[in-house]
């Protein structure tokens, strides 16, 4: 039987087999409990082990799981952890890190405890650098094909500089751990367990897709010589619906964009709306944008001077639009209003675009009006959101965040646990004025909220 690609890391629907061990680490983690003889994959760190304790794990950490089969041909489980826990990067029950800097008696912490002592100014700067550099130098990652690297190697080999922190991710960890053990790899998932965190989208039990700043270079170069499962996103356009024209003048078109269509031309060969247009109308220009994975309403400009009066509608928040959408079940009530507004600063996750954070320091304030519209049997949220603001992934933050909603929209793979299905979010109505004649315009797309559509 052949066996199937291993999962892309940066994009990728958990296998249940990889769900199923990640429900028994967490178990074993809200229990506290001692080693299960009837269990085939190791104990969880208790109270007192190596100074680290349950509660270092329950305020927030990304772990891993990863599948894996010996030469005998039998299968296992391997847990890892990002960072460190409770300061140690050794911990019972998990894969070791690729280098242990943590060991209190090292050159890292001798070292590091020098140049904390120097006073400020530039040769405290360059010694911190070249220990970093140094640090570089000592993790050694390989990959299937036998080959090993540091990891200044590796990001050299595209012109990069590792960030910090490289390397000390659960993936690469345990990667690294099965190569050293003679181990294949079958398939992988990152999860978070514990409390969310101030800035990124996390929820507990959730499968989220390795980082693409630190682990991107790293995690493809581990991989090479596996069977790795193609990027999703890098698909061509598929889906049988076709784009809808709502309405056409000599100025404008009204389009309603099918789910998994690019609203305009990307880095993959995947045709778009905008070229879809421009085959049937000429010249068309593009005047807004909706994610991919996005569905609804957009306008588009068949003149330059229409172009710059509808860009000049949406810079200026002339434009008036709702979205519907469908979140996911959670693991307690809904305990929000049933209309209100969410007001969080956004802004770019540098190492792992294309992710929004939660920025109150630096981000750029998105507002958000959503209205409940009901809440279905099996626990799903739907939703109407009307934004006031148009800042990138603002309702997908919005709703998935600990300080918003909490709740993912269905179908999300960046903030939340994709389930195979598109994305729940349409953009239902859309309002402004028509830009040559100044009369205002408002166009409806309700969407079908069947389980096979929205």
């Amino acid at each position: 039987m052949a066996r199937a690609p291993f999962t892309y890391p940066f994009c990728y629907t958990p296998e249940p087999d990889i769900v199923a061990a990640s429900r028994r680490l967490i178990a074993r983690l809200d229990a506290a409990s001692g080693p299960d003889r009837n269990s085939d994959y190791p104990a969880i760190p208790l109270e007192g082990v190596q100074g680290v304790t349950i509660k270092h794990f329950a305020e927030g950490k990304m772990l891993g799981v990863l599948k894996v089969e010996d030469a005998a041909g039998k299968v296992g489980y391997l847990y890892g952890f990002s960072g460190t826990v409770g300061g140690r990067a050794v911990v019972d029950g998990f894969v070791p890190p690729v280098y242990d800097f943590t060991e209190p008696g090292g050159y890292f912490r001798r070292r590091e405890a020098e140049i904390s002592a120097m006073p400020p100014g530039v040769a405290r700067k360059f010694a911190s650098a070249e220990l970093q550099s140094w640090l570089f130098d000592q993790y050694r990652v390989s990959n299937a094909r036998g080959e090993t690297l540091t990891i200044r190697e590796v990001f050299a080999r595209r012109g990069l500089v590792p960030p910090g922190g490289t390397g000390d991710c659960a993936a690469p960890k345990l990667l690294q751990y099965a190569y050293t053990q003679g181990l294949t790899p079958l398939a992988l998932g990152e999860f978070w367990y514990g409390a969310s965190p101030a800035s990124e989208v996390r929820e507990q039990g959730r499968f989220y897709p390795a980082c693409t700043g630190k682990c991107g270079p790293l995690l493809s170069f581990m991989l090479e010589g596996l069977d790795v499962a193609p990027n999703p996103l890098d698909r061509e356009f598929t889906t049988e619906a076709e784009p809808r024209v709502l309405f056409e003048d000599a100025a404008i078109l009204v389009v309603s964009k099918p789910a998994g269509m690019l609203s305009v031309p990307g880095r993959t060969r995947a045709k778009s709306l905008l070229d879809w247009l421009r085959e049937c109308y000429g010249e068309v220009h593009s005047c807004h944008r909706l994610d991919m994975d996005t569905s609804g309403l957009m306008v588009f400009a068949r003149t330059l001077p229409a172009k710059v009066e509808l860009e000049r509608q949406f810079a200026e928040r002339e434009v008036a639009k709702t979205y519907r959408a469908r979140l996911c079940a959670g693991a307690g009530p809904f305990g929000h209003a049933r209309r209100g507004t969410i007001a969080l600063p956004l802004s770019l996750d540098y190492y792992d675009r294309p992710r929004q954070m939660v920025d109150f320091e630096h981000g750029k304030l998105a507002v958000t009006e959503y209205e409940v519209l009901s809440q279905l049997p099996d626990g799903e949220i739907d939703i109407r959101f009307t934004p006031r603001t148009g800042r990138t992934h603002q309702l997908r933050v919005h709703a998935a965040h600990s300080a918003g909603l909490g709740r993912p929209i269905k179908g999300d793979r960046l903030y939340g646990s994709p389930d195979g299905g598109r994305l729940w979010l349409h953009a239902e109505t859309l309002a402004f004025r028509h830009p040559l004649t100044g009369t205002p315009l408002h166009f409806s797309d309700l969407p079908d909220t069947s389980p096979a559509s929205l």
